[in-house]
């Protein structure tokens, strides 16, 4: 029943796809943090420039960022990531890189929300005792903030690990490009199709189950 899937790498693929997931969430983990502080910096510029990046990538959709970074940033302006020569390497940075690019818009916005449960009360404690902002939000904002919103956090991560199949746009070898050539070659589409949603479903339900065990037992308790 399964004798099509020799010749093909099953495995590989889906290892592309959580490394893709992976290093795209970290980085996108590490850049939203970063744009939550801007939005919410007493800093003008800073809340502009946060506030605009979130409102505009947003609303771009995924495929666009991804095939931008592939024909804008490679093509048009000879960004190659330190892959040189290697189209492989080269895809797949980009795609990460357009994959962080637009999780980190929706980072930004659950951490914001996270920031926002923190009683104005605490901070303007801590800046009464000589705390600088900086200070304020790593020491007793963000740590307060993450702990609330570890269930949204999951829900972007589950959502991430969905939308790397869009980096095939750009060529990149996860488990939508293998799934498009199975289905090309084989007359057993709704197998192929079944498999590779068990495949997406045992990347993502577990880290459901984490995140949400994570979430109950890390709850800020007011």
């Amino acid at each position: 029943m399964f004798d099509f899937l020799e010749g093909y790498d099953l495995l590989g693929a889906f290892w592309t796809t959580v490394q893709l997931a992976l290093l795209s969430g970290v980085g996108s983990l590490i850049w939203g943090t970063v744009l939550a502080a801007m939005r919410v910096s007493p800093v003008p510029l800073m809340r502009g420039f946060g506030a605009a990046y979130v409102n505009i990538v947003r609303n771009i959709p995924l495929t666009v960022i991804i095939v931008f970074s592939s024909l804008g940033l490679a093509d048009v302006f000879g960004v190659t990531l330190g892959a040189v020569d290697d189209f492989e390497a080269l895809g797949f940075r980009l795609a990460v890189l357009g994959l962080t690019a637009y999780t980190a818009a929706f980072v930004c916005e659950a951490l914001r929300s996270g920031i926002n449960t923190v009683p104005v009360g605490q901070a303007e404690a801590a800046r009464a005792i000589g705390l600088s902002f900086t200070q304020v939000l790593t020491l007793i904002v963000l740590p307060q903030a993450f702990r609330s919103v570890i269930a949204p956090l999951a829900n972007v991560l589950i959502a991430l690990t969905k939308n790397t199949t869009v980096a095939a746009a750009i060529g990149v070898a996860e488990a939508a490009v293998l799934m498009k050539e199975m289905t090309e070659n084989e007359a057993q589409l709704l197998l192929i199709s079944a498999i590779f949603a068990l495949g997406f479903l045992v990347l993502t339900l577990p880290t459901g189950f984490l995140f949400g065990w994570l979430s109950k037992r890390l709850a800020v308790k007011r």
